[in-house]
């Protein structure tokens, strides 16, 4: 004979276990029951603790870590309000990262993103691209990992989120939010924060969510730090960066805590203030010595104003508190890399494959890793690993491209040639691909077709210096002077401290002196 459990207590216990859908459907049988059934007498009925935990189950279905997520579209980019300074001093602005200031690698050495950022050792949202400078090139930026193709908004997102209604529910949405009496549910603190992050997540109604919260913490006497957290979130929401700081400040003169350091963070990187976001981290610090995610967001910023080396002694410190701390590892891997010491990326690599994580880019660094290290008889094993991985068609040209530059290195340039090729069969927007295909066709001898390629490599991707001084190189050799000047001064804006194109400018303007 089985044991029954109580329907309540078996829906909490599906809810410990991350069984959503049956806490869910289990909390609906409940809520179906007739009036007679419930004890309406006490103060918190069975009704009520049905109606509160599938709220909660039903918001843990779509929940998204606010504090991680942060996708600017093109719209929040080029019509910003925000704006402090138009030309912020060197080292005070995300959007004019400047030169390397931490002695951090060149472009020659590591490749930049359009926005003249290194590229990271860890995609995450915001990190690909920074801000664009035309409408333009906001459009061809591309805005996430996996696709080339910008997002328009960044409520794109949420959009979506807010449709979860539609598939939990086929019979409609749970809750109707027309026809609620906020000012009801103010007064009842526990059943108010579970429906907050009902209405906030789950609906995506964050005009409702900012009335309720404001409602609550009203009856609460403006002494509940939570709700000036969710009022932030939803000011920041909306595009109100200035209310929201406010909010997260008061609410960490109530209650000292790391989210809400986070937060107020996020808020100083979005309108553009990254000195006050690192003091913020390190007055946050002070109080919580030690905090992982707070030194992390230290190290991500000074990695978006381009002082790399200072970005890596603090992912060096997130490793002392947090040994199996990915984004860290990956990060100092990364640098080590293009700091020439590819054998030291290597024990960074390896260390995240004893982790567990087992991808394509992993895989494919490691073979870049093994090929630069001279331990040859991994390098090809591991690129074939990573083909096996890829997921989508763009992994798949990164690891094509890599064996091109492994073929390079041993000399096979058919090899070459044909890895280049597969690369723009996979992804027909690869920059980098059209440029060293140009230059084998220079050494061919196929000198339009290697100024076609040259010119694709330059419009794709006008940030990277290579195709623009290529382009100044061939047509300096045949004779088109004019064009290889053009060509020249390109590449010296994309990258000033080429000294290549210093000298090939020298040598042009004692021609057209000469003239």
């Amino acid at each position: 004979m089985g044991l029954e459990l109580e329907p309540l207590f078996q829906a909490w216990s599906y809810f410990r276990r991350r069984k959503f859908r049956q806490c869910s459907e289990l909390c609906s049988q409940l809520l179906e029951r007739p009036p007679g059934e419930q004890e309406p007498d006490s103060e918190y009925s069975v009704f009520q603790a049905a109606w509160s935990l599938k709220t909660r189950a039903l918001t843990e279905m779509v929940y998204v870590d606010e504090i991680d997520m942060d996708e600017e579209g093109i719209a929040e980019i080029m019509l910003d309000e925000n704006a402090i300074a138009q030309v912020a001093r060197p080292g005070t602005s995300l959007k004019l990262p400047g030169t390397s200031q931490g002695g951090g690698p060149s472009p020659a050495v590591r490749p930049v993103t359009q926005s003249g950022r290194p590229i990271t050792g860890f995609v995450r949202p915001s990190t690909q691209s920074g801000r664009p400078s035309t409408m333009e090139q906001a459009i061809k930026t591309p805005r996430t990992a996996l696709t080339a193709r910008p997002i328009t908004s960044a409520s794109g997102r949420f959009i979506r989120l807010g449709t979860a209604s539609m598939i939990t529910n086929p019979d409609g949405p749970f809750i109707n939010l027309s026809r609620l009496n906020l000012a009801k549910y103010a007064q009842k603190p526990k059943l108010a924060k579970a429906l907050f992050e009902y209405i906030f997540h789950h609906e995506n109604d964050v005009k409702n969510a900012l009335d309720l919260a404001a409602l609550a913490t009203e009856h609460a006497q403006f002494k509940d730090w939570w709700w000036k957290v969710q009022i932030g979130k939803c000011y920041y929401r909306l595009g109100l960066y200035r209310e929201a700081e406010k909010q997260f400040r008061s609410s960490l003169k109530q209650q000292d805590m790391v989210d809400t350091i986070l937060y107020l963070a996020k808020v100083y990187v979005r309108l553009d203030q990254p000195v006050t976001a690192l003091n913020i981290f390190k007055q946050g610090l002070e109080r919580f010595p030690g905090e992982v995610t707070l030194i992390c967001g230290i190290a991500r910023i000074y990695e978006e104003m381009n002082n790399i080396s200072t970005a890596a002694e603090y992912y060096k410190d997130v490793l002392k508190q947090d040994n199996t701390h990915v984004e860290a590892i990956a990060c100092i891997g990364s640098n080590h890399f293009y700091s020439d010491q590819p054998e030291m990326a290597l024990r960074f690599y390896r260390r995240l494959l004893q982790m567990g994580v087992y991808n394509c880019q992993l895989f494919n660094n490691l073979g870049l890793c093994c090929f630069y290290a001279q331990q040859y008889d991994m390098t090809l094993s591991s690129f074939e690993r990573a083909l096996f991985l890829a997921e989508n068609e763009e992994e798949t040209a990164d690891v094509w491209y890599n064996l091109g530059h492994v073929a390079v290195g041993i000399g096979d340039l058919n090899l070459a040639y044909q890895c280049f090729k597969l690369t723009l069969v996979n992804n027909n927007d690869y920059a980098e691909a059209y440029n060293n295909l140009a230059v084998l066709e220079m050494r061919k001898g196929h000198i339009e077709q290697a100024r076609a390629l040259l010119q694709t490599a330059s419009s794709l991707a006008p940030h990277m210096y290579e195709p623009h001084f290529n382009f100044a190189i061939l047509s300096e050799k045949v004779g088109d002077l004019q064009r290889s000047y053009t060509a020249a001064r390109k590449s010296e804006e994309a990258f000033p401290g080429h000294v290549d194109t210093q000298q090939l400018i020298k040598q042009l303007k004692q021609h057209f002196a000469m003239l």
